[in-house]
């Protein structure tokens, strides 16, 4: 009757001793896993990483621009050409007039107020056989550039040089501006032969006196002649 109780006490206490071994040899073996942190509400605390350090661009310097500074032109002067066909005046006595064009071009260093075509041959000396004419043995004309008529000119026969102080009027002449004049010139029917070159001079009438020559005679050119009797 006394026997049984004791028997179940011991059977009771040795399953505590199993449990409790194998309580211990669990902590024994791994560590139980960290329990979140909460809040004092009983909220997780999420971890946060710390940022990535921040890392600035290198200050970037602006580069010049270099300014192009335009060159100023180049002074230009005065410049005259006289043309005709064939090169030449090519003249006969009392035949038809030969036309020639006179062109000034002027640069970009002086504006004329008053620019004068001057025209000037040295006299034909006579040879035998050249009959005797007019004192006015070669006529010039100058065409209209409004109405397109010829009227005269003056031609200057001469061994010598007029002084430019001497010569007046002219018409004006803009920087850079180009102008063509048409001329004809013929040989009267009397009168010597022979050659001799038409000189063409622009002169600038509002030159002073005393200047140079190529301030008062900023271009000058010729034309070869020739004047012969009519076969």
């Amino acid at each position: 009757m006394h026997v049984r109780p004791r028997l179940a006490a011991a059977a009771a206490a040795a399953a505590a001793a199993v449990l409790l071994g194998a309580a211990l040899t669990g902590c024994e073996d791994g560590a139980a896993p960290p329990r979140p942190a909460v809040t004092p509400s009983g909220s997780p605390i999420a971890s946060s990483a710390p940022p990535p350090p921040t890392v600035s661009a290198p200050a970037t310097q602006a580069t010049p621009v270099a300014t192009a500074t335009a060159a100023p032109a180049p002074a230009t002067r005065l410049s005259m050409s006289v043309t005709t066909p064939g090169g030449r005046l090519d003249l006969v006595r009392g035949g038809p007039a030969r036309e020639f064009t006179v062109t000034l071009r002027n640069g970009n260093s002086d504006a004329y107020r008053h620019l004068l075509l001057a025209f000037q041959m040295e006299a034909l000396v006579p040879k035998p056989g050249d009959a005797p004419g007019p004192q006015a043995s070669l006529l010039l004309e100058r065409r209209d550039p409004g109405t397109g008529r010829w009227g005269p000119a003056e031609l200057r026969v001469a061994q010598d040089l007029k002084p430019y102080s001497l010569y007046e009027g002219g018409s004006p002449l803009a920087r850079d501006e180009v102008r063509t004049e048409h001329y004809r010139l013929r040989a009267t029917p009397g009168g010597p032969t022979g050659s001799s070159p038409l000189m063409v001079r622009a002169i600038d009438t509002d030159a002073p006196e005393g200047t140079a020559e190529e301030r008062r005679r900023p271009a000058a050119s010729s034309l070869p002649h020739r004047t012969r009797r009519a076969s």
